[in-house]
Parts: structure tokens; C-alpha cells; sequence
């Protein structure tokens, strides 16, 4: 868990509801032009709220900043495309992620599209001020775990005693 002293797990149906509260949120605020996902955990909201506000353009940025253990630094390992670029100066570009955290990977993607529209489904104290628009607040000290890291598994009962 790194740093993080407490865990927040989310299933696919509590991910899926709170893409789609974000959506909500969006709605007032558009439209817009085209999302562009931070990958990987960026994916699953943006095409979620895609679908819900019903933008047919979207790319990606694979930004890679940190992995389940300790963050580092920030590597772009994929590019967005001139389009995307372009509609930045003259259009309304929304950014999806699924977590701001210390707002690191932000930054940097703020600096490549400033003009966008950063909306994630969670965020954290210290990356807060870097996002628009958010759905959940958790402690900077809370390590999410995303549905599509967890695995079904048998949990021992509280007590300890399966008598």
C-alpha cells in the first residue's frame, strides 16, 4: 500500500455509478468536443462519461507516474495527436482520469492542453487545485483500490472462528 495507511476498495458497480455522477456534473458544463483519457486509469471513466454525454472523439495520454507501490517520475509514454492539439486552441477538450493524487500527472497534462476541462471520478488534498471538476474527496493518506485490481477472494470472518 506505500504510504497509504488506509484502503478504500471499489467495486465495478460503485466505479460505474460514480463515472456516471461525474457525467451529471459534466452535463451543465459542456458540451464538448472530444475526452482524452490519462491512461490506464483514466480509461473506464472516459468511456463511461463518453457514452453518457455522447462525445464520439477520444484519445489518450499514457502518462505513467507511479506504480502500486511508490511514485516517481513522470514519463509520457504516449502522445496525443495533433487533432486533439488543435481542437485544444479552438475547441472544448475534456480530460478524464480516475484520481488526482499529489497532481503530478496533472501538471503535466495540463501543460499540454491548457485549455481543457479536468474532471476525475476521485481526488486527494494535494491534487485537488489541479482538477476542475471531481465527484469524491478521500484523504491523501487513503489508497484506492480500483475495480480492476481486485480479484474475488474468500474473507475470514471478523471474529476469526468459522464455527
Amino acid at each position: 500500500m506505500g504510504t497509504a495507511d488506509k484502503s478504500f476498495p471499489v467495486s465495478w458497480d460503485q466505479f460505474h455509478r460514480d463515472s456516471r455522477a461525474l457525467a451529471w456534473r459534466l452535463m451543465n458544463i459542456g458540451p464538448f468536443d472530444a475526452i482524452v483519457a490519462i491512461t490506464r486509469g483514466g480509461l473506464v471513466p472516459a468511456a463511461i462519461v463518453a457514452r453518457e454525454l455522447n462525445i464520439r472523439v477520444v484519445d489518450c495520454i499514457s502518462v505513467k507516474s507511479y506504480d502500486h507501490t511508490n511514485q516517481g517520475e513522470i514519463n509520457i509514454l504516449k502522445h496525443l495527436s495533433t487533432d486533439i492539439l488543435e481542437m485544444d486552441r479552438n475547441g472544448k477538450i475534456l480530460i478524464i482520469d480516475d484520481l488526482v493524487d499529489t497532481g503530478a500527472t496533472a501538471r503535466v497534462v495540463r501543460e499540454i492542453l491548457p485549455n481543457a476541462h479536468f474532471a476525475t471520478v476521485y481526488a486527494k488534498p494535494l491534487g485537488n487545485e489541479m482538477v476542475d471538476t471531481f465527484i469524491t474527496e478521500v484523504s491523501q493518506d487513503t489508497w484506492i483500490y480500483f475495480p480492476w485490481d481486485l480479484d474475488v477472494t474468500y474473507a475470514e470472518p471478523i471474529s476469526g472462528s468459522t464455527d
